[in-house]
């Protein structure tokens, strides 16, 4: 049952509309309504709330304390609220829509380019495709699934095995264009660097004894896909997932620097939760996934 303290959209509507223009007539004027239909709607929100909004003087309206207050929350209000119509008004029309958390990179570079392949074998199906670092918590975030790497799994959900993590270091093919480098050659370029797997290029010469602060110097880029295009911008070398380069070596605006990899340790995986299997498409999507990826990278 509705709390009789809880204000109506209109009685928000009109408040929000009175604080910014400071008028029941402009008020009246910017939301379509009559001068009597807003005063009337902050009556009754001043008399639900027991408490004075506005103070009168000269037909003008000024906030008062518990107004100013107010504004700012009811106006955070009446925004989620639009977002969230504009949000499911956006998926009229489709049969089923799969709301994906996705690892930034691999959404950009790997994922959202083959999605229009799986959309040609169920052409019903749209995606609410979000970047995200920070593993989901299905019980409070708005998620189908999430791919992420195996270190982020989610208590309660499925996990299925995608693809091993494995890293290529990758040069403009001006930069490489002699070949594959040595580490030497390599440690004499710029190493860009991922700033939140600052350990990845250490990793790579470990076993080279190499000082690791010379490993840590160049430029920084917050997600692997920037590293790659920094690198393909002739900026240095970039360590970053073949699955993440695999395009931009196909179409040869990336070149392999070097001819080794770097197994992490890590892969990547689908993660969900038991509900997600009876939504409509998504063991068709799931299928898909695991099937281009075994398939690519077999």
């Amino acid at each position: 049952m509705r709390k009789p303290y809880i204000p109506s959209v209109g009685e928000l509507e009109a408040f929000c509309a009175c604080a910014r223009v400071g008028t029941t007539t402009g008020a009246a004027r910017e939301l379509g309504l009559t001068q009597s239909a807003v005063s009337r709607s902050i009556a009754a929100l001043e008399d639900r709330l027991g408490v004075a909004l506005f103070t009168r003087a000269r037909q003008r309206l000024a906030l008062s304390d518990a107004g100013r207050s107010f504004r700012g929350e009811a106006e955070a209000l009446l925004a989620r609220l639009d977002a969230a119509a504009t949000s499911v008004m956006a998926f009229g029309g489709q049969e089923a829509v799969l709301r994906i958390s996705v690892l930034p990179s691999f959404g950009r570079s790997w994922l959202i380019p083959k999605l229009a392949d799986f959309r040609a074998t169920m052409p019903g199906m749209s995606f609410d495709v979000a970047a995200r670092l920070a593993p989901v918590n299905f019980d409070t975030d708005p998620f189908d699934l999430a791919i992420q790497r195996s270190a982020q799994r989610a208590g309660g959900a499925h996990h299925l095995h995608l693809l091993d993590e494995s890293l290529v270091a990758v040069a403009s093919p001006k930069l490489a264009r002699s070949g594959p480098l040595s580490d030497e050659a390599m440690l004499a370029l710029p190493l860009l660097q991922q700033s939140t797997r600052p350990t990845l290029w250490p990793d790579w010469f470990r076993a080279s004894g190499v000082d690791p602060r010379r490993a840590l110097r160049g430029a920084r880029f917050d997600h692997f896909d920037m590293v790659a295009d920094a690198a393909a911008a002739g900026l240095g070398v970039g360590l970053v997932p073949e699955v993440v380069a695999e395009r931009a070596l196909a179409e040869g605006r990336l070149a392999l620097a070097s001819a080794r990899r770097l197994e992490t340790g890590e892969a990547y995986t689908l993660i969900y939760p038991e509900r997600s299997e009876a939504l409509p498409g998504f063991a068709r999507f799931r299928d898909w996934l695991a099937a281009e990826l075994a398939g690519i990278w077999a």
